[in-house]
């Protein structure tokens, strides 16, 4: 069996859709989010495709390459589909092929088959709504909310659409100026619920070195392990980086190396 790989990029991963319990909207953002963490090597959406409930899916299946399998509804108020799921994610397991699993999914009937993966050794990542339960998101190492990522699909989208008016000869739509987005982003720090702050401010006193600073990507890693839908998206911020600077509680270090395309940045917790 394949073993826990920290090597993030290089996972390959088993990406399985529920498409009971996930928008119809969403598989082009999905796998574009996918791909930030790995190689999707396998790609199946589970659901019972004679029914007319699920048929807004059957278009994206093909521009993404992902296998549907067909899954009957036998029984009236069960949900089938989960079991599917379940046995193939352990079929693709014991086949050790895979470093990893994507459940697409806002059901918490997963639960305990993220946790069983990750006792497996297998990085496990949720992705769902809003609404997921939280003893499905916090049994993955990594939760991500459908909304966001479709959200910064959209946006994508349009700046394309810019750019294609513009290479036409079209007015392209203006940009807001600097100080705008600075403004912004203060806004939004505001937004950021208390207990985030406070998140935040321990998981820096559980690495800081004697100075009271500590390496961003490591605070990143372990404020995801403490709370796996943490995402600065979620509060209108791009990187964590961004969210940082954008909190007066938190000193901000950038530190030179021999490498100038190298500059990590540490953090620092005023109040400590």
């Amino acid at each position: 069996m394949s073993n826990h790989t920290t090597d993030l990029d290089n996972l390959r991963l088993a990406v399985l859709i529920d498409a009971d319990n996930a928008p119809r909207d969403c598989l082009k953002s999905v796998m574009e989010e996918v791909a930030i963490y790995g190689t999707p090597t396998v790609k199946r959406i589970y659901g019972d495709w004679t029914s007319p409930n699920i048929g807004g899916w059957k278009s994206s299946l093909l521009e993404n390459a992902v296998t549907p399998i067909q899954q009957y509804g036998y029984t009236t108020g069960k949900n089938s589909t989960d079991s599917a799921m379940i046995i193939d994610a352990m079929d693709i397991l014991y086949g050790g092929k895979t470093d990893g699993f994507v459940l697409v999914s806002s059901d918490s009937d997963f639960t305990r088959l993220a946790i069983r993966l990750r006792e497996a050794g297998m990085r496990v990542i949720g992705i769902g709504e809003r609404k997921t339960p939280n003893p499905f998101i916090v049994a993955c190492d990594k939760f991500i909310y459908i909304e966001v990522i479709r959200d910064r699909y959209k946006k994508e989208i349009k700046e394309e659409q810019a750019k294609t008016a513009a290479k036409n000869g079209k007015r392209p739509t203006p940009k807001s100026p600097a100080p705008v987005e600075k403004a912004t982003e203060k806004q939004g720090a505001k937004k950021i619920p208390e207990a985030i702050v406070e998140l935040i401010a321990d998981s820096i006193a559980d690495l800081a070195d004697d100075d009271g600073f500590t390496d961003m990507s490591n605070l990143g890693n372990l404020i995801i392990k403490k709370q796996p839908d943490f995402d600065p998206r979620n509060f209108g911020f791009g990187k964590l980086s961004s969210m940082m600077k954008a909190l007066s509680r938190f000193e901000v270090e950038v530190r030179p190396t021999n490498d100038p395309h190298v500059k990590p940045m540490y953090i620092r917790d005023k109040e400590a």
